[in-house]
């Protein structure tokens, strides 16, 4: 890998074979989502109460959502890993794990078993996502607070300088 000076330093260790065994899981899900949303919860969908069934509609789109940032997520860590995005880039902000809108429970609660087990199979792998993707961030070393004022003093006799 290039140790380039937009690598911010030491990182949450993320190995090939977490990254791998988490994008099996990823891609499991949404297979698994789309087959029962698409197919399998239909019948489920029409037995719901009309407002019930807005519900079903808009957790199949945040299920559909949380997998998608989880894979995008994946893919850019796979490519930092083999070296086709440098570190630093790929803990750029728009390379980070996207926002997913959160599940309202009282909405799950009264989905079919099926469902309620997608949208919580989402959320968990969400949150783990989320959980290295923060250790990522958490990880890059602080400024120190002695180079800060050096680049300071430097900044200072440059203008000075000049006048």
């Amino acid at each position: 890998m290039d140790d380039s000076p937009d690598d911010f330093g030491p990182q949450a260790r993320i190995t090939p074979r977490l990254i791998d065994s988490l994008y099996t899981e990823a891609m499991l899900l949404a297979d698994e989502a789309r087959a029962y949303f698409d197919e399998a919860g239909r019948d489920e969908r029409q037995t719901l109460e009309p407002f019930a069934r807005v519900g079903f509609a808009c957790e199949s789109l945040k299920v559909t959502t949380r997998i998608m940032h989880i894979v995008a997520w994946l893919l850019t860590q796979r490519a930092v890993e083999t070296g086709e995005i440098k570190a630093g880039d790929g803990r750029r902000p728009e390379r980070r794990l996207g926002n997913a809108s959160a599940s309202d429970p009282l909405v799950v609660g009264q989905l079919p078993p099926a469902a309620q087990r997608l949208v919580t199979a989402s959320v968990d792998l969400y949150s783990r996502i989320a959980r290295l993707d923060q250790g990522q961030i958490d990880s890059e070393p602080m400024q120190s607070p002695a180079r800060a004022l050096m680049g300071r003093l430097e900044r200072d006799l440059i203008w000075n300088r000049g006048a």
